[in-house]
């Protein structure tokens, strides 16, 4: 308890109670973890049964590490998974302790009793916002009240946002977790604030204006999204599917803006044109442009740039589509040209010609040349200019503003550490001298790294990262001849690769196009494949879909040739340059040549001598260590490493609170902190306007509390005792009700635990049972069987032919058959969603498309029907299967109430063994002939030749059979089959 804070103790005291059940909502940054893990710490112990729901992998391992330092060793928190058994597990649980269980087997075990329920001490569940009626954690709170009422439950989040959207959101959340109190900590409650105001860190603050093309960039993007959101909104005024009141600019700085609009069309999304689903998808396109702006190097950004145009104009198969139509506006073309000017201008009165220098074979021109790039000689002589420069294109290769003051940043800490070693001894657990840089990404991270390991420190400001922009000019222009060989050979482009050797899939093209040999032929078809994959995926994402122009000109629209038409002149002067130049000449100027032994030629002796220098641990004071943000791992980072200076190369809200708490965790510790960011720009402005969305969340849970009715919650024993009796059928009594026996059941497959239906069938007072079924996913009585289908997984299905099989089993083994398609409950009750759905996408020669790229409507058109008639050839195979449309879950529950409607209740023992396989080793060298012609009839295959065995005697009592009674064993039309092939010849395979 040392080490957390007041605020920290005054959380615990309240809710540590093992007697109460609380709700904590605290913000994010102020320890969230840290409370966790010291309420697991209290709760150690054999005599306690603890689980933690809800939690990621990384979570698990990071609370777990916590716990250890924590001294919670022997055993600690034990993570149960799918690869550990049924009998270890119930051993697991009988033992005590903490563990981490996922939902889905959590649930498994609560329903046939592996998990002693009553003996659960409590249950901790994190992240509390997203719990819903229809997720796994709700029903496992019903189940564990059902038969627990002692015991506590304690959900956690540090996530106001989320528990803002919709109608008294707190109540919801409350009634699925069954809790009547809540506790709201936000970063202005008295005890925080007084907490950390205490020792306050010394914070400098370095508002950094952008460059003036950055600039330029920056307002017509803004433009863009504006003109954008004004179309959307004129596009659905009279709809009404939109809440337009959240279309502003602010909202759109955020990643969950695209999600809300989308889901906010999502009932609506088959009704709507393309129109404004192009004008969706640009949203999103525009706030990445936003971001890219500010994150990516020039070149970067003016690639993907470049991949966008490609994406919007042509297709795979080289038929012109409409492009977004922000692209055709004013602003797009400032934003294309001032993106290309920060990188370089090609001169007017000179053509990008010009060829590489003639080799001879004594000539290291080529090294030369290397070395002096590697070294950052490069200059306006002919002399320094780079080989593989084409004539006419001068580099401009301007710098991301923040590097240089980040440059400046480290320079002023390195001499503060200097003055203070200087100056007198740091006392033992005053910090380190680590500088510690956070940014918000590892792409980030890795081009801060880059930069400042190759920056020149002997160069102006400005211009100090000249070396490693030249290598990524030299990258970019191998990118556009490669795109250029690639379009010749009619392949799919690709987009630029990361230069840092960070880059992931990309590594792929750097290795098979480097100059590099010696790479196996398995080895180089295995990169080709991947960077393939790679291609198509960035292409996907990079573009947009098409999308027909409207007749309005919202935003102002200017002659396509005037506004992309220069850039795309310039890329084909660029990748005609590069086709002229010989493959040999141009792989030796734009990489290495690592095969080259006076590259490589490495005296061991100073090798061995300088390996300490090159290779061994840093001094603190020389070390910078670069990291993005995460979540609260981050507060342990912090404890471990104690860093004195703290450069915040983005403004993140939550890290500034952990900078907070760490100061005020180490009261002899001075803290200096850096926080950069780009003044008048997005990135303020998102900053500025996620602390009001963060106080303006806390401020309506507050207010919410202050007027909600505490919920009442039922005792679900005494419901299920109500449920079983029923009224029956009219005909009986004039509908008198008659007591039942037992109460209604239904036996469910463990693989339909991913889905929401097992928690709605038990919270309409069904007795759900988990079997390992061989047959069907639901079976509702004797005779009944249901095979549930997602829209996406009713396409799949028919694609592999699975479906086929699943209702041939069900027509063997069951008299009333029936095909469930499920679609989603905000999502539209409609086939025509089919057309949006890629796992569907595969060629059909049957119904092909009308063109190729044709509109939105005409790939609906004909989506639907492929998948109308594959339904109708199942029918015609399958007579006796019946197909149900749910509109969403909740439908589907109501409809099995019905169906189950005086009916006897299933027996799971029966159920499991449906379409079960015998004993394999059972007969082995006796039947295998009666077998083995078994399979060769018609109607029998490989799934029901054992049942088919079990039914007859003999293949002789088989033959002898009459039609209704093969067909009563195999189904209607296997059984039809089989018969007139034994009988009359017909029907051979």
């Amino acid at each position: 308890m040392s080490a957390l804070l007041p605020f920290h103790k005054t959380i615990l005291e309240r809710i540590h109670d093992p007697l109460t059940s609380d709700l904590l909502i605290l913000a994010r940054g102020l320890g969230l973890r840290r409370i966790v893990c010291t309420l697991m710490k209290i709760l150690d112990g054999p005599e306690n049964l603890v689980l933690l729901v809800n939690a990621t992998a990384e979570e698990e391992s990071e609370i777990g590490e916590e716990l250890g330092i924590m001294g919670c060793r022997r055993p600690g928190l034990r993570v149960i998974g799918f690869e550990t058994g049924s009998k270890d597990r119930q051993a697991l649980y009988l033992k005590g302790g903490l563990f981490s269980v996922t939902s889905r087997i959590l649930v498994v075990d609560m329903l046939q009793g592996d998990i002693p329920t009553e003996r659960i001490t409590g249950i901790l569940v994190l992240h509390a916002e997203r719990v819903t009626p229809l997720v796994l954690e709700a029903f496992i709170v019903r189940l564990y009240r059902e038969k627990n009422k002692t015991g506590f439950l304690k959900a956690f989040t540090d996530q106001p946002e989320h528990i803002t959207n919709g109608m008294s959101p707190l109540k919801n959340i409350m009634k699925e977790l069954q809790l009547r109190t809540v506790h709201i900590y936000p970063r202005f409650q008295e005890d925080i604030k007084k907490s950390l105001e205490r020792r306050r860190a010394d914070v400098i603050e370095l508002s950094q204006n952008l460059s003036e093309p950055m600039a330029d960039i920056h307002h017509a993007i803004l433009q863009c999204m504006t003109a954008t959101l004004g179309e959307l909104k004129r596009s659905n005024t009279t709809a009404g599917e939109l809440d337009l009141d959240d279309f502003k600019v602010e909202n759109a700085y955020f990643r969950s803006f695209d999600v809300i609009v989308r889901r906010q069309l999502d009932t609506v999304w088959h009704k709507i044109g393309p129109k404004t689903k192009q004008l969706v998808t640009d949203l999103g396109i525009l706030r990445r442009l936003l971001l890219y702006l500010l994150t990516y190097d020039p070149l970067q950004f003016h690639a993907y740039l470049e991949t966008l145009i490609a994406t919007n104009t042509v297709t795979v198969l080289g038929v012109k589509q409409n492009r977004s139509p922000w692209m055709m506006s004013d602003a797009a073309h400032i934003i294309f040209e001032v993106a290309k000017r920060r990188c370089y201008t090609v001169s007017t009165t000179a053509k990008l010609t010009g060829g590489l220098p003639p080799q001879h074979p004594d000539d290291d021109d080529d090294e030369w040349a290397a070395m002096d790039e590697l070294a950052g000689q490069v200059g306006e002589g002919p002399e320094k200019r780079p080989r593989w420069l084409p004539e006419g294109l001068d580099p401009v290769l301007e710098e991301l503003p923040k590097w240089s003051l980040l440059a400046d940043i480290l320079q002023e800490t390195e001499e503060e550490i200097l003055k203070i070693e200087s100056l007198r001894k740091p006392p033992a657990g005053a910090g380190s001298n680590i500088v510690l840089v956070m940014a918000s990404s590892t792409r980030t991270c890795t081009l801060i790294s880059e930069f400042l390991s190759t920056k020149d420190d002997n160069a102006p400001k400005g211009a100090q990262a000249r070396p490693m922009l030249m290598h990524k000019l030299r990258l970019y222009l191998w990118w556009k001849r490669k795109l250029a060989e690639r379009k010749q050979d009619g392949r799919p482009g690709f987009g630029m690769p990361d230069s840092s050797g960070h880059g992931g899939p990309n590594q792929g093209y750097a290795r098979m196009y480097g100059g590099k040999e010696g790479l196996s032929e398995a080895l180089q078809r295995k990169d080709r494949e991947k960077a393939d994959r790679y291609a198509s995926r960035r292409r996907v994402r990079g573009g947009a879909p098409a999308a027909s122009a409207g007749s309005s000109a919202r935003p102002t629209s200017v002659q396509p040739a005037t506004a992309l038409g220069t850039i795309r002149a310039e890329a084909n002067n660029i990748a005609d340059f590069w086709a002229a130049q010989s493959t040999e000449d141009v792989d030796a100027a734009m990489a290495l040549d690592l095969n080259d032994a006076s590259l490589l030629n490495f005296d061991s002796t100073e090798f061995e001598n300088e390996f300490d220098t090159n290779y061994g641990l840093l001094v603190p004071q020389q070390t910078v260590l670069v990291r993005p943000y995460s979540d609260d791992t981050d507060d342990r980072m912090l404890a471990e490493i104690q860093p004195r200076f703290i450069v915040m190369y983005e403004p993140n809200m939550d890290f500034i609170r952990r900078i907070e708490v760490y100061r005020s965790s180490n009261p002899g510790l001075s803290v200096r902190v850096y926080h950069m960011l780009y003044g008048n720009s997005c990135e303020e402005h998102k900053y500025l306007a996620g602390i009001r969305k963060e106080k303006d969340s806390f401020q309506r849970l507050i207010k919410e509390r202050g007027s909600m009715l505490l919920p009442i919650f039922e005792d679900r024993s005494d419901a299920r005792g109500d449920a079983i009796i029923k009224t029956i059928s009219t005909r009986i009594a004039g509908g008198r009700r008659e007591l039942r026996k037992e109460p209604l059941q239904v036996i469910v497959d463990m693989r339909e635990f991913r889905s929401t239906l097992p928690s709605l069938l038990h919270a309409s007072n069904v007795v759900v049972i988990p079997a390992t079924l061989t047959v069907g996913d639901y079976i509702l009585t004797p005779d009944i069987c249901v095979e549930r289908k997602s829209l996406p997984d009713l396409i799949s299905s028919f694609n592999s032919g699975r479906l086929y099989t699943q209702c041939e089993l069900m027509s063997v083994h069951y008299k009333n058959p029936i095909l469930l398609i499920e679609f989603e409950e905000d999502k539209a009750f409609s086939l025509e969603v089919v057309s949006d759905i890629k796992s569907y996408a595969k060629p059909n020669n049957k119904y092909p498309p009308k063109k190729p790229g044709g509109s939105e409507q005409e790939r609906a058109s004909v989506a639907s029907p492929m998948l109308q008639s594959k339904l109708v050839l199942l029918l015609l195979s399958f007579p006796r299967v019946r197909i149900i449309w749910a509109s969403s879950p909740y439908a589907t529950a109501e409809i099995f109430a019905d169906l189950k409607a005086n009916m006897p209740e299933p027996d799971v023992r029966q159920a499991i063994a449906v379409g079960a396989e015998s004993d394999p080793e059972a007969g082995a060298g006796v039947n295998a002939a009666a077998e083995e012609l078994l399979r060769g009839l018609p109607g029998i295959t490989a799934k029901n030749v054992k049942y088919v065995a079990t039914k007859v005697r003999n293949v002789r009592e088989l033959c002898e059979m009459g039609m209704a009674e093969v067909q009563a064993i195999l189904g209607v039309e296997p059984g039809k089959a089989c018969w007139e092939f034994m009988h009359r010849g017909e029907g051979r395979k």
